[in-house]
């Protein structure tokens, strides 16, 4: 697939303009999901609560959910996707449509990667992370993805006392930027998480992968990805996880938008999560659904047209039941959002010392719709 043009998300608008935007543009739901989840594994605590699922019942029952609204699925390497299985999912997509949007690297499991992947201070292991992902950036080619995820789930730190951390970032960077240039021609999305399984992750929260994509851009030197790059095509963007953002305490509307001001949202990934806590993968809107919600309008704002990605863990409840309930929320929330008064909401933000209250007095209407004995809307 050619890269995706994300430069509309950068595009200023206010008052009459933004209006006029809000009301005529809307989030087109096109869902992906990583067949990672389809069987969730057992964990630090206690056994897997249903059986493993061979890949081509995964893929089954992913079919069997494209009339709801999904479109793709995401893979890791080589863990679901790999040399012996390509034509399954070429297959795949070549029979029904269902796609893989993309194929993540795996750089966080092995034991190989124990003091980081490609910010390792151990060669051996920080090149075979960089050789990993230029094979995983192949294959995105070869299968025709949108993307390739970049995790560094591994990367970052216990004890923080004498690290080195601009060398370990600059092994990182300069590891991304070389991989990229082998194969030039793939977007890399970074997924920030603030911590788990390291204490600390390195470019945890959305401020720091967005200078990630700056410096790893800065270090390119691949004909193809720096015409790419005057051309004003990012090559590197975010793939943020509403749950990852909440555990680093983020503002899902203020850190989506940010994303958006310098054009470089690529993908989203969808749960629900306490602020702080440990990573849960929760169905969507279960926790803080007003968070979702006001994301939505945020990415409406700013006129996100990528993927929505589902990234949970259904532990306790079939993966169709826990995957239609994720996408109808965020059917539901859309459907609201796009029929509130928008001129209201922007005269409300822009002339706030005249709208006291009035804002919030439009959420509990739309919020409780059925509800009775409201006073009048100010």
């Amino acid at each position: 697939m050619p890269i995706q043009d994300l430069s509309g998300q950068k595009v200023r608008r206010t008052g009459e303009e933004l209006v006029r935007h809000l009301e005529s543009f809307e989030l087109d739901l096109r869902f992906t999901a990583g067949v990672w989840f389809f069987a969730p594994g057992g964990g630090r605590f206690h056994d897997r609560y249903v059986p493993e699922m061979p890949m081509e019942q995964r893929l089954e029952i992913a079919v069997g959910l494209m009339d709801q609204g999904l479109v793709a699925l995401e893979a890791h390497y080589p863990n679901e996707v790999n040399e012996d299985n390509l034509d399954l999912f070429k297959d795949l997509r070549r029979d029904t449509g269902l796609r893989l949007v993309t194929l993540v690297p795996n750089l966080f499991y092995g034991a190989e990667f124990e003091f980081g992947s490609l910010s390792s201070p151990i060669e051996s292991a920080r090149r075979l992370a960089i050789e990993r992902t230029i094979t995983t950036l192949q294959l995105n080619l070869e299968l025709e993805t949108d993307f390739a995820i970049v995790w560094p789930g591994i990367d970052g730190f216990d004890n923080t006392f004498g690290q080195n951390h601009v060398a370990a970032r600059d092994r990182f960077a300069e590891g991304l930027a070389e991989a990229m240039d082998a194969v030039p021609g793939v977007r890399v999305v970074i997924e920030p998480k603030p911590y788990e399984p390291r204490p600390t992750i390195m470019y945890g929260t959305t401020a720091e992968a967005l200078l990630l994509c700056a410096k790893v851009e800065s270090l390119m030197s691949n004909k193809e990805n720096t015409d790419r790059l005057a051309a004003g095509t990012a090559l590197l963007g975010l793939n943020p996880e509403v749950g990852h953002m909440l555990m680093a305490y983020e503002d899902l509307a203020y850190a989506f938008s940010l994303v958006c001001e310098y054009g470089r949202l690529g993908h989203t990934h969808w749960n629900s999560q306490p602020m702080g806590n440990y990573d849960q993968d929760l169905n969507v809107g279960v926790v803080y659904p007003e968070q979702t919600e006001a994301a939505l309008y945020a990415l409406k704002m700013c006129g996100y047209d990528q993927h929505f990605g589902i990234d949970i863990n259904p532990e306790r409840m079939p993966v169709e039941r826990a995957l239609t309930n994720c996408m109808d929320m965020l059917k539901a929330m859309n459907e609201r959002i796009n029929g509130l008064d928008h001129a209201r909401i922007v005269e409300c933000v822009e002339n706030p010392a005249e709208n006291r209250g009035v804002l919030e007095a439009l959420l509990i209407r739309a919020r409780y719709p059925g509800a009775t004995g409201l006073t009048e809307m100010p």
